[in-house]
């Protein structure tokens, strides 16, 4: 339905145009030199709200700016020298030939090359580099609960984040669905320290201290109470887990794979030029 509104809108305002010629059934709105600006040119507004008068004003605002940049164009083609304008026609070819250079290759790509990491990959890559995951920051694996200062039952949320029985975690993860004002499990997956400590209130100073002397903390503002239990930890310095650069890993041999593959299809491309005499080389 808007889309009609905006198509019957514009036909409107073709109509309400005193000047416009029709050429091989399409219909001219404006012309600057030889350069003619079509209907169909104009985009078509659909979004809700838009009102007959507001598609006609658009289309007249549109059709005010090519002529604009139509004049603009052409001053500057008039009086721009023939070293700027080679020099632009270069670029502009360069870049048309990095496109379609680029497209061909994203296409090849998408057709032909292997895009499966094994997960033995993964391992061989990471054993053969242990010294490139060195980690930047240290990182823990966490159970995490916010609370308000007024949720009831706290003592046994404070029982039941410390423990690793599964029922006591249902009952954890049951408990601060009703009262939280967060928790997060990470008790499988790596984070950052930075993210864990920006949800706490009060100022950790020493991260490696921290975590070698707490496997619970708890800390408390005038809102909130926050309970933090520390199931595992790596140090900054030390060597990253194998499943916490997994997925850096994978785009690295992806890459990797990339590059080789590319280079195979530039030089067999090369090979069919030569032995096509698709080329020459002027001595």
């Amino acid at each position: 339905m808007r889309t009609l509104l905006a198509v019957s809108s514009l036909m409107l305002f073709i109509g309400a145009c005193s000047n416009y010629s029709v050429d091989n059934d399409r219909t001219a709105l404006a012309q600057v030199g030889d350069k003619l600006l079509y209907a169909e040119q104009i985009p078509v507004n659909k979004a809700n709200g838009i009102t007959r008068e507001d598609s006609i004003s658009m289309a007249r605002n549109y059709i005010d700016r090519w002529i604009r940049n139509e004049l603009i164009l052409k001053k500057a083609e008039e009086n721009l020298s023939e070293q700027y304008q080679n020099e632009i026609n270069r670029k502009l070819e360069e870049t048309r030939a990095n496109l379609m250079i680029y497209q061909y290759e994203q296409q090849m790509m998408l057709q032909k090359m292997d895009t499966l990491v094994r997960d033995s990959a993964i391992t061989n890559y990471y054993d053969k580099h242990l010294g490139n995951f060195s980690l930047q920051e240290s990182i823990a694996k966490v159970l995490f609960l916010k609370l308000p200062v007024e949720a009831p039952n706290i003592e046994k949320a404070r029982l039941w984040y410390k423990s690793d029985d599964q029922n006591n975690i249902k009952n954890l993860e049951s408990y601060a669905y009703q009262f939280a004002e967060k928790f997060d499990d990470f008790g499988e997956n790596w984070i950052r320290m930075s993210f864990l400590l920006r949800e706490l209130p009060s100022d950790i100073g020493n991260v490696s201290n921290f975590l070698k002397s707490n496997s619970y903390y708890e800390t408390s503002d005038s809102s909130f109470n926050y309970f933090v239990n520390i199931r595992d930890y790596r140090l900054k310095g030390s060597l990253a887990p194998i499943e916490y650069v997994r997925d850096d890993i994978k785009t690295i041999i992806l890459n990797n794979r990339k590059i080789e593959f590319l280079q195979k299809v530039e030089n067999g491309i090369y090979n069919e030029g030569m032995q096509n005499n698709s080329f020459k080389v002027f001595e």
